[in-house]
């Protein structure tokens, strides 16, 4: 068994968010809604209440028509220009919420410039897409309609196809009044996006007081994540997805120079390889050690490595009661 480590055993952690602000080495903007730092948390409260990694929240509630409704557009081909793709073709809800690990090519053959990331929890990120250009998911979704390259279509073609099927124009009836139009259309799909959450990970039931969810070893990987600075980037609710980051710090991440990229999300970070913009590194061990060197100019252990890994495996949350599973080709 890994032995236990002390929570920060490495200074240069506790100061690498403010080195990279003062040297300009990385961009982190912060959300501006961000909760202030609070006294510290008496001994019989929860972890939670002093951890930078917060517990995922529940679902919002919703209409029950409006979330429904927004399902099954979710899962319908006539949101694509030919009838063969629908958001779920790349963003499997049924599993991970991303695509597979084969799927890095666009319509035309060439390679995608940037892996699949997961629809889960992503109503959670303050800035959507790899690059952070869409700030929030109606205006994602409609350029995922438009670009030729996803579903290659228009919201005009999208409505005249619905309109044209009594079945669910009876539903937009019942759920909004009226007949699809452009704003009750991104909004349905919207409302079944925010209920994409996956709350129920053993890393959140410890953090809610449950001392049994982790092991030890688990425990000491979270203890080293912290220490070594990867909380200074992954924190929050979805640990990661509130800030933007160069990706090659101190050494290159990938091939090719150092992009702006908004920090991803580690939540079910397990069940999503391959890893990085990329999908350059194959296994979460890759991606951890390659981390380490290009983001904070360490080297790890197989051992530091490994209890990393493990803490990861605990960010595995649940979908509708089911765990979050990988998605295989």
């Amino acid at each position: 068994m890994l032995a236990r480590m002390p929570p920060f055993r490495h200074p240069f952690g506790a100061l690498f968010s403010a080195f990279c602000r003062w040297a300009g080495v990385g961009l982190s903007v912060l959300l501006a809604s961000a909760a202030p730092a609070q006294a510290p948390a008496p001994c019989c409260q929860s972890p939670a209440a002093r951890e930078p990694i917060t517990p995922l929240p529940a679902p919002p509630e919703a209409d029950p028509l409006k979330l429904s409704l927004g399902e099954s557009l979710y899962f319908d081909t006539r949101l694509s220009r030919d009838g063969t793709l629908a958001c779920d073709s790349c963003h499997d809800v049924r599993t991970n919420g991303a695509g597979s690990p084969s799927q890095f090519k666009d319509r035309d053959g060439s390679k995608m410039p940037f892996k699949i990331l997961s629809v889960f929890n992503a109503s959670l990120n303050f800035r959507l897409n790899w690059e952070g250009n869409y700030r929030d998911l109606q205006s994602q979704t409609e350029s995922s309609f438009e670009n030729p390259a996803n579903l290659a279509t228009s919201v005009g073609e999208i409505l005249g196809k619905l309109r044209s099927d009594p079945g669910i124009t009876r539903r937009f009836r019942d759920a909004y009044g009226r007949l699809p139009d452009r704003a009750n259309l991104l909004d349905a799909l919207e409302v079944f996006e925010r209920s994409l959450v996956t709350p129920g990970s053993r890393f959140d039931r410890w953090l809610k007081g449950e001392t049994t969810a982790l092991t030890p070893a688990e425990i000491d990987g979270y203890h080293l994540f912290k220490s070594l600075g990867c909380s200074s980037c992954h924190q929050g609710a979805n640990v990661g997805g509130n800030l933007f980051e160069h990706a090659g710090i101190f050494r290159p991440l990938t091939q090719g120079p150092a992009l702006l990229l908004r920090v991803p999300s580690l939540r079910n970070v397990a069940t999503r390889p391959p890893y990085f913009h990329d999908g350059s590194a194959a296994t979460l061990d890759e991606a951890v050690r390659r981390m380490a060197g290009a983001q904070l100019d360490q080297t790890l252990s197989d051992q530091e490595v490994g209890a990393i890994v493990a803490f990861l495996g605990t960010l595995t949350g649940t979908y509708r009661g089911a765990p979050v599973v990988e998605r295989v080709p």
